[in-house]
């Protein structure tokens, strides 16, 4: 019966304001007590907690990150020039393309670690909290976690990216290895007296800070993604579905 409840509270809350909730839950359950806001936060909690972990779940996936163009890591921006001109540079276009892959191997393995860290954020939420998340806009949840938790993330999730991007992955090669490489090689060119006069410029990038923010930056996508889609469910759901699972407390 609780995991029932539980489970219509999840659908309910995403669909519909505090007091809308009220009265859907005094209409339907016939009698039972009417639900008190400690329940209400509580299915709140128990909605994000399942969506920040589906989306962390989706991201430390194989592949997760490296074949999702919305959330696919490339070469920071100061490198732009190391991808136009990368054909200058022999094996290049191989070596550009292992480089691509382990980062984004090394962001899915860190990914694995951030659930802990929203549930923390989601446990301590108040009412005040969970009722403004409810009447604000399609990603009030995700700017709730991203202001309750992107420093600690920053600050925790760093430290999983820099063991991920030294860790020995395919031909016990690590990302941070095969960076230094592609940039060294670079480097070397673009630092060349021939380099110089084609006005090419060295790279000088803080790898470890740059994966973070992006890895980051894809996770919040991905939360912010399940939240608008069961914001945005067909109006169907709240009729046809709602009933039924509300129903089911009859059985």
């Amino acid at each position: 019966m609780k995991n029932t409840r539980l489970l219509a509270l999840l659908l309910a809350l995403t669909l519909a304001g505090c007091a809308e909730v009220m009265q859907i839950a005094q209409q339907t359950l016939e009698g039972d007590a009417p639900l008190t806001q400690t329940e209400i936060v509580g299915g709140l909690k128990e909605a994000l907690i399942t969506g920040t972990n589906k989306s962390v779940d989706i991201l430390g996936a194989t592949d997760g990150y490296y074949k999702d163009e919305l959330v696919k890591i490339l070469l920071p921006p100061e490198a732009d020039i190391i991808v136009d001109n990368i054909g200058k540079v022999p094996g290049g276009e191989k070596l550009l393309d292992d480089v691509l892959l382990t980062i984004n191997r090394a962001a899915e393995d860190a990914a694995k670690e951030a659930a802990p860290i929203f549930v923390n954020s989601i446990k301590s939420m108040t009412i005040n909290d969970a009722v403004g998340i409810l009447k604000g806009t399609d990603n009030a949840a995700t700017t709730y976690l991203h202001k309750t938790t992107y420093n600690q993330l920053f600050e925790l999730y760093r430290p999983k990216i820099k063991t991920s991007v030294e860790k020995e992955l395919v031909g016990g090669v690590s990302t941070k290895e095969s960076w230094d490489t592609l940039v060294g090689k670079w480097n070397q060119v673009a630092g060349s007296f021939l380099g110089q006069t084609a006005g090419l410029k060295t790279v000088d990038t803080q790898l470890e800070d740059y994966l973070t923010t992006k890895a980051l930056d894809g996770v919040f996508l991905k939360i912010a993604a399940e939240e608008k889609l069961i914001r945005e469910d067909p109006a169907a759901r709240v009729t046809s579905l709602l009933k039924k699972v509300f129903g089911s407390l009859d059985s």
